[in-house]
């Protein structure tokens, strides 16, 4: 149930990507204030993390996702019925409050309901469910879109989130029966120690920094810019454009149980999966973006495969939060870590409006390829900016841990053992037979 939930949420979130288009031409803006829209709602969504975790840790998940799901419902209704800029503006501060209120409410449902060993993995199971949303707001909702309306549309979602609040009601719920439930009553001054405390842990930032430097990338091209940059800048047909993004989804997903995998058993390694996705992203970006001209198909695919990594590569931030914290601050050390990776988003989605804007791009009609290459060159900085806080933070983690007796090897000397454990395991089972 906490998975349908995440589904629905990823749907609303992403539900204005695919009518980008549409959307500036029925509230007559520009680029910049169509990035507008979806920086306020991720705005709103980072904003509120924090609350939410100690919400989460003092009522439980299950209130929180219900409560996200029915504002989600009533900020597409509003968007089905506006007609006015500052109604939509209303609509997706709605959507990213009740956005804020849903993922971290499910990886605590997570952690409530399962030991250790299988929380990474199940973690990044709910994201690949979560990911069927972005295939909702993609081609259902394209179709609707081009066939009944806008209206009709955003109506459809309205109901699917209403229908995923009563189900949460009626389903999930926080704990395994019998077990004791862990939301304490702590006030407004031990909350805030205990956010200190967790800030003050190199294992929170860590999970800090590795959430701010995997998922914008495709944060902003599935939410907003990736369609636009397909049909305007790339000269892609509208289904060619949706069937990359559904491409996006399926990897993001599909990756997903991997990287749960890797996790859980070189938990000693998370920051090189984490280095290694921000890498991928930015080699491919710039290969991209260094072409003179129009970029062939098998470029734009490797693109999409690459850029949807950094979904479940982000959930590794989680898991550097779950194992740095007790689990009286669970939440709010959660509510932290997804601040973070949103925050990035949002500074890119304005900056690409912004620079489109800058170059003229105010019209569906007006946006190139060089205007877009421009743009999207601004992701650089930030996984700089990334990269150096995963470094530091680590170099100060592992400092950490040594002095409490955990020497984490090169990683060469890893690599040996683990090729001689594999030998050691086949000639076993050789002598066996």
């Amino acid at each position: 149930m906490g998975a349908l939930a995440y589904v629905v949420t990823v749907a609303n979130r992403t539900s204005l990507a695919a009518a980008g288009l549409q959307a500036q031409e029925r509230y007559a803006v520009g680029a910049g204030a169509l990035s507008s829209f979806a920086v306020l709602q991720f705005l709103v969504y980072a904003a509120l993390q924090v609350p939410v975790g100690v919400l989460i840790d003092r009522w439980g998940p299950r209130r929180l996702v219900v409560a996200g799901a029915a504002t989600m419902g009533a900020g597409q209704l509003v968007l089905a019925l506006s007609t006015e800029t500052w109604q939509a503006v209303l609509a997706r501060v709605l959507v990213g409050a009740g956005d804020a209120a849903t993922f971290t409410s499910v990886v605590r449902v997570v952690t409530n309901w399962f030991p250790p060993q299988r929380v990474p993995v199940m973690t990044q199971l709910v994201g690949l469910f979560g990911q069927l949303g972005q295939v909702f707001s993609v081609v259902p909702l394209v179709a609707l879109l081009h066939g009944p309306g806008w209206a009709p549309a955003y109506t459809g979602m309205a109901a699917f989130s209403v229908l995923a609040a009563a189900l949460a009601v009626l389903v999930l719920r926080d704990v395994p029966p019998g077990a004791p439930d862990p939301r304490t009553r702590r006030g407004a001054r031990e909350v805030a120690a205990d956010l200190r405390a967790s800030l003050r842990h190199p294992g929170t930032r860590l999970g800090l920094w590795s959430h701010w430097a995997t998922p914008f990338a495709g944060n902003a091209f599935a939410t907003l810019w990736g369609y636009p940059f397909l049909v305007s800048g790339q000269g892609l047909s509208a289904g060619a454009a949706g069937a990359l993004l559904t491409l996006y989804t399926v990897t993001a997903a599909g990756t997903g149980p991997v990287m749960g995998a890797l996790v859980a058993r070189h938990p000693l390694r998370r920051s090189w999966i984490v280095l290694a996705v921000v890498g991928a992203q930015a080699a491919v970006w710039a290969a991209v973006l260094a072409l003179p001209g129009r970029a062939p198909l098998a470029l734009l695919v490797l693109l999409v495969v690459v850029i949807a990594t950094g979904v479940p590569g982000s959930m590794i931030g989680f898991d550097f939060a779950r194992t740095s914290n007790p689990a009286h601050r669970l939440g709010g050390a959660t509510g932290l870590t997804n601040v973070m990776g949103f925050a990035a988003t949002v500074l890119l989605v304005l900056a690409v409006g912004v620079v489109l804007d800058l170059q003229g791009a105010g019209s569906p009609g007006s946006y190139s390829l060089d205007a877009f290459r421009l743009a999207f060159a601004v992701q650089f900085p930030l996984w700089a900016l990334g990269v150096a806080g995963i470094l530091v933070s680590r170099r100060s983690t592992r400092e950490l841990l040594a002095r409490e007796g955990v020497v984490v090897p090169p990683v060469r000397e890893a690599v040996r053992r683990d090729l001689a454990a594999r030998r050691a395991r086949r000639a076993a089972g050789a002598a066996r037979r």
